[in-house]
């Protein structure tokens, strides 16, 4: 039978972070077949483990499929061909094969050097700067005619991610999701991460959901901000919306957030926040003018905090400041991740999803969220570094405001 085939190397800890294994099952499970050449492992486990694989496939469009499959694990190809690329010849417009990254560390060999693509985020292109020797990720739409645009899989390196060396609370989260799992010992631990983060002057990203507010959690989140462990907030126009229904009339959704009673006429609330705000114009305006004094948008702005509201199809109003373009809306959110090394993301499914895909997976992020599937679609989705917690935004928040506060 007619095959065709790539030889690969793969090192590291393949071994003990399962990434050999998974390969293997890659290659069976798209239809290929596998020949070790070579293998050396690691004779204990602070030692790395080298393989070389011979991998057939009966055509060139299933090999091709097995390859970018393995180069997500980390394999790299033996061919020591510089990167290939083609001309984008239409605005916004891909070429026919172009690679598409993950969102781990990714290089590119540009006339024998291997050369770091820089800004990763997962599911877009890689336009090379030949002059510069440069490579950086451009999302579809963003690509112009005379772009030269990686593709194919010749000449690309990913650094697979590995799990953590020691068992930590972050490697003891990144297990299979639990609601049962020891909260306190892994909020606690979130806390220290964001201690440390703050100690070099780091980025931590919060992102945020309407549950936050509904829960009676908003005056945590403005307590963090005005101790210094909120740095960029990322959302749409039900948290700030409720955030300042909350601030102007003690509600969330109509419910009293002190007795959790029904307030009448309160399901109006949030329609006369959003309301309130438009008549003066702005949230800068309602600061200043005394209308808005208190709560998670207030705190932000008188921080200047930067928050990045990405609305949508159902929005009431919307509340001034949300972004209604997408596109503008994600680029904004490309800027504003840029330096983060933490991601906080409770009770948010679209918005957490949204901006793990912009997120390297060196940026250790947590999910919190009362819906066990919301934390397993992110990680499912390729946000390889995304450690899960289910519970309660309330009990999260508060509990991790009190972390921080200890010494």
């Amino acid at each position: 039978m007619h095959t065709v085939h790539e030889v690969i190397e793969m090192s590291g800890h393949i071994i003990d972070s399962y990434t050999l294994p998974r390969a293997w099952d890659t290659i069976m499970d798209r239809g290929g077949n596998f020949d070790v050449e070579e293998m050396q492992v690691g004779a204990t486990k602070n030692d790395t483990s080298y393989v070389r694989l011979k991998v057939s496939a009966p055509n060139d469009e299933i090999l091709e499929q097995i390859i970018s499959q393995l180069q997500q694990l980390g394999a790299v190809m033996m061919q020591a061909d510089d990167v290939h690329t083609h001309t984008v010849e239409q605005d916004g417009v891909l070429p026919a094969k172009f690679y598409s990254t993950t969102n781990l560390p990714t290089q590119v060999r540009l006339e024998g050097q291997w050369v770091t693509v820089e800004k990763i985020e997962m599911d877009v292109a890689v336009v090379i700067d030949r002059a510069q020797k440069r490579a950086y990720c451009r999302p579809m739409h963003d690509v112009k005619v005379g772009d030269e645009v990686v593709i194919g899989h010749g000449g690309i390196r990913v650094q697979a991610y590995e799990r953590e060396r020691e068992r930590d609370t972050f490697a003891f989260m990144q297990s299979d999701v639990s609601s049962e799992k020891t909260k306190v010992r892994a909020i606690h631990n979130i806390a220290q991460q964001m201690k440390e983060v703050r100690a070099r002057q780091g980025k931590i990203l919060f992102v945020l959901g309407p549950a936050v507010i509904h829960t009676g959690a908003g005056r945590y989140v403005a307590e963090l901000i005005r101790l210094g462990y909120v740095q960029v907030i990322f959302g749409g126009n039900a948290i700030i919306t409720h955030d300042v229904e909350s601030a102007l009339f003690g509600t969330s959704l109509g419910v009293n957030l002190k007795s959790g009673d029904q307030v009448e006429g309160g399901h109006r609330h949030h329609l006369q926040a959003i309301n309130a705000i438009r008549g003066v114009g702005s949230i800068d305006k309602a600061i200043e003018v005394g209308l808005l004094r208190e709560g998670i948008t207030y705190e932000a702005h008188k921080h200047n905090i930067p928050m990045v509201l990405a609305g949508s199809v159902r929005d009431d109003g919307p509340m001034p400041g949300v972004i209604s373009d997408m596109q503008v809306a994600q680029g904004l959110m490309r800027e504003e991740v840029q330096g983060v090394e933490m991601a906080i993301m409770i009770a948010s499914m679209l918005h957490a999803i949204a901006t793990g895909n912009l997120l390297p997976a060196r940026v250790r992020t947590f999910v919190i969220d009362i819906n066990q599937s919301v934390v397993t679609k992110l990680s499912d989705r390729g946000s390889f570094q995304a450690a899960g917690l289910v519970t309660d935004a309330e009990l999260f928040l508060r509990e991790l405001l009190e972390a921080v506060k200890k010494d």
